[in-house]
């Protein structure tokens, strides 16, 4: 698959210089690029997908989507849910030539054995990813001392496309059985990323947009936040 995603940055490029691509390399394109595609790749495949600008999700049935924002409503991530398995996915600025995939599993890889988790490099349907273990901190209850943190089996996939990264980190049941995992494999698959033509650092993430009708629901949910706290009654005058 990761050759897949190379031959075609390869023949795109070609394309912007006016060089046609050779026969072979051009139905190999075809064959191995299967999703995640590049905007100028995506299929007219029926996928209903959420746009999130640079990122555009497949509705799948049976998952749910997660949004996080900030408080200036930026959307900082986003994340696929199927039963208790979850998929948070990420995209970012790469180079024109060549990805950066292989450094950033190294970088995973060093961060998790650092924190108290365990990286392993493994072959998967995406190509190399890697699978193992992760620390995390559960969520401690109002009035009880934090928890001890534990450890969470995850799996982080990526593909390299033309001048973008994406990155998708498994989560849950899904980590450790590829039945559990098969349908958030399949959305990852049908992931479309738009990367646009502005210059960005590499590795960068690239930007995210609530759409519209969800980024009313944000706005009309902060109004009445702000509604509901100036009714509250002020505290009365002290020193009377």
């Amino acid at each position: 698959m990761p050759f897949g995603r190379r031959r075609n940055r390869i023949d795109r490029s070609l394309r912007e210089r006016g060089v046609p691509p050779e026969p072979q390399q051009k139905a190999r394109e075809v064959a191995e690029t299967t999703g995640p595609y590049d905007s100028a790749d995506a299929p007219d495949d029926g996928t209903a997908r959420i746009d999130l600008g640079s990122l555009q999700l497949p509705a799948v049935p049976g998952t749910e989507l997660r949004v996080d924002v900030n408080a200036q409503q930026k959307v900082i991530g986003a994340t696929l849910r199927y039963g208790d398995s979850m998929l948070q996915v990420a995209v970012f600025a790469a180079p024109r030539a060549g990805g950066i995939w292989d450094d950033v599993r190294a970088d995973l890889a060093r961060s998790a054995s650092g924190q108290g988790g365990s990286l392993s490099e493994v072959e998967g349907p995406f190509g190399p990813e890697l699978a193992g273990f992760v620390r995390a901190n559960p969520p401690a209850q109002p009035g009880q001392p934090a928890p001890a943190p534990v450890r969470r089996p995850a799996r982080f996939v990526g593909v390299d496309g033309p001048r973008w990264f994406l990155r998708g980190m498994i989560s849950g049941p899904a980590a450790e059985s590829p039945e559990a995992a098969a349908a958030l494999e399949q959305a990852f698959r049908q992931i479309v990323v738009v990367r646009g033509t502005a210059p960005m650092p590499v590795r960068e993430p690239l930007p995210l947009t609530l759409p519209p009708q969800a980024a009313a629901q944000v706005a009309a949910q902060q109004q009445a936040a702000q509604q509901q706290a100036g009714r509250r009654p002020s505290a009365p005058p002290t020193g009377a």
